[in-house]
Formats: C-alpha cells, structure tokens, sequence
C-alpha cells in the first residue's frame, strides 16, 4: 500500500476522503521511479465531475497503455482538503502514486469551461508552481492544456507553456515521443526550452510566447506576429480519421465516490452535422466520424465485463443521428441489458426523429424523463439558430412520448439569442402550453399514471468562437434579467415548472470566451482575491469580478456585448478548424435573412471539413 500524500487523521476530518486516495478498481499503478515521463493530467474541478468525462478516461487510457509514461490524475481538491494543504504546507498531489504535481514532467489541463479558469490558477498554486509560464523555472513542469476551450486559448495563454488544439488521441503520442528522445540528450536546464522550439515543428500545437500581439487605438487586434521562424502563422487542428482505430477507454476506472454521471459511456461519434448556429461543438468537432456497428457493440460487451455500472449511456452531440443507432440498439437491449442488467439511457435525442418503436423498448428496461431541446420558442427563431426543427414536430414528438408511457419531459431554450424579441420569449410559454395540451388530448385511459410533469429550463445565449454568431453582441446583464422576469411571468406554475440560470455567470463566460491575452490579467487579479469554483453558485464572487474590471480599467462590455466586425481581428483567427470563415459569415448573413441551412449530411454545404480527408462527407464524395 502507498504512503498517503495526507495523513489518516487528517483525511477523517474531510467530506468525501475518498477522493483523494486513489486505488480505485483499473486504476493504473507503475513504479513511479523507472518511468520516463510522468504525466499529471487534471481535471480543473471536482473528483465527481471530472470522473464523469469520458475525454479524460480516454487519455488516460492512452497515455497509460505506453510503458515509458505514467499517466495520473488531479482533480481540484474541495475547500476544506485545500485549507490543510495549505496550513499543513502539502503540496498537491497525483492520486495513483500520491507524489507532488510539481516533480511531474508534464502537468496537462483539460479545459471543458471557461469559468474553471480560476481553479487552473489554484491548481498551479496549490502545486507550488507560478502562475505565469515566464515565472516558472526549468526544473518546473510542463505546464499545457487542450479542450474545447483552448479554441480561443488566449484568456490564459500567459499561464501555458502549449496548448494542444484538437483531439489528443491524434498525435499527443508525438509530443510524448519528442520529450522522451529529447530527455536522454538534452541538460535539464535547457530541457524545457528546446522541447516548446522542437514542439513547434508537431502540427497542432501553439505556443503562447513564440507570438507577439498589437493593438488597434479602439482596442482591438491589430496583428498576430509569430517572433519565431518555426512558428506557424496558422495552427491546423487535429483529429482522429478513423475512430475503429482509436484506443478507447477499455478499463474505465470505478470511482469510490459516485460521480454525477455514474454509467458506461458509448460514444458513437464525433461531430455533428446539424449545423446550429449557436454551437461551437457542432463546428469545432468537424466532420462527422462514426463507430462502426460491430465496434460499438464489441465496446458495449468489454464494458460491461469491467465495470459494475447498471446503466449504459450513448453519447454524441446528435445521438439520434448515428446511422445504425436502430440495431445497435436491439443489440444492446436484447444482449447487454438482459445479460449485465443494465439499462439503457439515450441522451441528446431530437424530437422530430425520435423512433416511437425505440421509445417503447427502452421503456421496458426504464422509465425517467425525457430531455429534449427545441432552444428557442419561435418558428422564426429556431430558423435563425438553424435548429430544423418545427412546432409540428416538437408536438408530435412530445404526444409520442406520452403515449409511450411518459409523462416527465424535460425542455431547454436559450433567452438573448441574436435578434430575438418578446413574441419569441412569449413563445416559450406558448409552446409549453401546447405541450402540456398533446399531453391531455390523450384519452384518460391511454395516458401514463399522474399527471404531466413538464419543466421549462432557460440558459442564456453565450457567443463562442468558431460559430456564424461569433461576431454576435450578447445582451447584457440587465436585459437577460428583463427577459428573464418576463418569461418568468408567462409560464403556468400550475402545470409548468420553470428554472433559470444565472445571468452574471453567464456574462462572465462571454467575456472568457471571447476574450484576448489581456482578460488574463483579470483572471490572476480575481484568483488573488480569492475566486474559484466559479461555476458553483456557492463559492461565485461576483464582486471580485467587477473590482478587476473597474481597477484595470477593463471593459468586460468590450469583450461580451460589442457586436464585430467580418474584417476584425480576431484573438481565435490563427487557429484553422477547417471550416472556413467565410462559410460562417455566409451562415451569420443566412441568420439574420431567417434562412434555413440544410443538414449537411443530406446537401454538402462546402463547410471546409473535408481537408482532413475523412468523416462521413468525405466518405460521400469519393
């Protein structure tokens, strides 16, 4: 048994100890002093939740299968653990060989949100290591990050050594490579150094201080110089081609604590080709890439055997969409569920092609509520959002659903997308009625026992980079607030059940992320004041934020609420996903004319995706 990084004692006096000790089932144990490269990758929030991501498992996994590293895991450690580091002086620690971040080779975030920033900042700290990448020492980890989030990377880019862009499992293994071979040749005072130049020649891969940035009087980029002759101009993503090659995660770790979702996970693929506008997912993981059906269900059954999970869970960003989704899921009802006894959850289904018939199996194995996202109330809107969806749809579905045995639906939709106005946030209230209505059009004897549990939940519209509403101003506060009161007025709390986000977060995360090296200064100022977790409303500080804004005399409206320009600057445009920028500014233009895009698995639009030579739309076209 290894030596705990805090002593028993010690660990008796904290909420959920078990999240610090490690030695789960498939938790992966090498001898910490005979590997090459030692690699803490973190998850910038709590055990609970960064358990629940499947990129995470995943490349753990990956790194994990290589003899030369050792893969472990740092999770954001909960209040009470993070005031004994500290009054103890612990540095924090891995959770498989409970050693100190700090004497990793490589510290590797994996950036989900923006409003993790502060706690990537309290990781550094807690580890013993300086905020800023040109602060840190030699002898100091590497320290890089990747995500979703890192498509925009410049609000923290002066705390990166790198930033990987795209998905890991493409070529994270060269980056691995490269240090290993550099490890034996090079001194290690100059280890660091020649490894971020070496790194320069990996596609995929930007380094923060190899760029040089001006300004424009108004405040905007005036250029994005690289000061390096190896550094790229423009940092193409990476992805997996062929995700039937890809190492998956094959011996997920069984958590001690149950983590929010708490299931085997099969992902199905990668991309979407519904093209929402407000969705930088949908474009950023371009092109459609799917599992084949004998490799899903080989997955599904290795699964099974190594996990106690009772439920099996099917992930994408449009799962309804998978091709073979009808038989794999026979095949998982009929061997999986029987066999293992497990049942069966499909999230991130579209009403309008939701199988009745897939409905009542499912049913057989259980019943709970079902989510479904119309994103706005409108006809009109959802046109301009491009959502391809239509209110005959969204009815028919939802009457389906109650006549399969369901009476608990769950809807979502967004208040302050781009040209929204109040007949379209009356429409919210509208539609839901008109839900509740299908629900009691079904003869009594027909309907599910009880009545109808319906619950309206709005979040509002952040712009993201990477979509057509980049260029978008997002409402400020006080109109979020104004619509949000509004529709708040509309919904009948008889029949309705109605949940609202929080609109100062929401505003921040528009500022995050769209925001330039500059907004990093706000991010170390709120952190010195005491900010983290600030996506959970307990520990949010609303206040630090506004003291940043004032006393650096940073306008975060000049970040979340200016509309842009096509010919501006902007801090992402040296990134290329392969989607082009024209073919977003054609969809912002299509947006604003109320003109709907095609799937473009039924009429290639010409998005760009196809230089990676491989998804579904390249498949079609050759």
């Amino acid at each position: 048994m290894k030596q705990l990084r805090v002593p028993k004692q010690l660990l008796l006096s904290v909420q959920k100890p078990a999240q610090y000790i490690g030695n789960e089932i498939n938790a992966v144990q090498k001898d910490y002093d005979q590997i090459d490269i030692r690699f803490a990758l973190c998850f910038p929030d709590l055990y609970e939740i960064g358990m629940s991501h499947l990129g995470l498992s995943i490349l753990y996994n990956q790194l994990n299968r290589r003899d030369d590293v050792y893969c472990e895991r740092v999770f954001s450690p909960m209040k009470d653990m993070e005031e004994i580091l500290i009054h103890e002086n612990i540095d924090l620690f891995t959770l498989e060989s409970q050693k100190p971040v700090n004497k990793s080779d490589f510290l590797g975030f994996t950036v989900q949100y923006e409003m993790s920033y502060t706690n990537i900042l309290n990781i550094l700290k807690l580890s013993k290591l300086a905020l800023r990448a040109s602060d840190r020492t030699a002898s100091d980890p590497i320290v890089c990050a990747g995500g979703p989030c890192v498509y925009n990377p410049e609000p923290i880019a002066p705390f990166i050594d790198f930033f990987y862009i795209g998905e890991g499992e493409a070529s994270l293994g060269e980056v691995m490579d490269l240090y290993k071979k550099l490890k034996k040749t090079v001194n290690r005072s100059e280890l660091k150094d020649v490894f971020l130049e070496e790194l320069l020649n990996i596609e995929g891969i930007y380094i923060p201080k190899y760029y040089d940035i001006t300004y424009n009087e108004d405040g905007t980029i005036n250029s994005m110089t690289p000061n390096h002759p190896n550094a790229k101009a423009s940092i193409l993503k990476r992805i997996v081609v062929n995700l039937d090659e890809m190492a998956y995660a094959d011996k997920p770790i069984v958590p001690y604590l149950q983590p929010v979702h708490d299931r085997i996970v099969l992902e199905l693929f990668r991309g979407c080709s519904r093209g929402c506008r407000f969705c930088q997912a949908g474009f950023i993981y371009r092109p459609v890439r799917e599992k084949s059906l004998e490799t899903l269900k080989d997955q599904a059954k290795h699964l099974s055997n190594q996990t106690g999970h009772d439920e099996i869970s099917l992930i994408s960003l449009s799962s309804s969409d998978y091709s073979n989704l009808s038989p794999l899921c026979d095949y998982l009802i009929d061997d999986i569920t029987t066999e293992h006894k497990v049942n069966l959850s499909l999230p991130s289904l579209r009403i309008d092609s939701f199988s009745l018939d897939l409905m009542n199996k499912v049913q057989d194995v259980r019943k709970s509520s079902l989510t479904f996202a119309p994103e706005a109330g409108s006809q009109r809107m959802r046109d301009v959002i491009n959502k391809g969806i239509q209110e005959e749809d969204i009815l028919k579905g939802s009457k389906a659903a109650f006549q399969g045995g369901w009476n608990r639906v769950k809807l979502y939709f967004m208040l302050g997308l781009p040209g929204e106005n109040y007949e379209d946030i009356q429409a919210i209230s509208d539609l839901a009625d008109s839900i509740v209505g299908e629900f009691f059009s079904i003869p009594k004897p027909e309907r599910p026992k009880g009545s109808v549990q319906l619950v309206v939940s709005t979040s509002f519209f952040v712009p993201k980079p990477f979509t057509p509403f980049q260029w978008v101003g997002q409402d400020t506060y006080e109109v979020f607030m104004e619509k949000q009161k509004f529709l708040n007025s509309k919904i009948n709390k008889k029949r309705i059940k109605y949940n609202s986000h929080d609109a100062k977060t929401s505003m921040l995360e528009g500022v995050l992320a769209r925001g330039d090296r500059r907004v990093a200064d706000v991010l170390e100022y709120v952190f010195n004041a005491g900010s983290t977790f600030d996506a959970w409303s307990e520990h949010f500080i609303f206040e630090n934020w506004e003291r940043a804004f004032k006393n650096l005399n940073i306008d975060p409206g000049f970040y979340a609420s200016r509309q842009r320009s096509f010919d501006e600057v902007l801090p992402w445009d040296f990134i290329d996903i392969g989607v082009k920028k024209t073919f977003l500014q054609k969809e912002y233009l299509n947006s604003m004319e109320e003109i709907v895009t095609p799937n473009c698995m039924e009429n290639c639009m010409a998005c760009g995706a196809t230089c990676f030579k491989g998804g579904i739309c390249y498949e079609d076209k050759n």
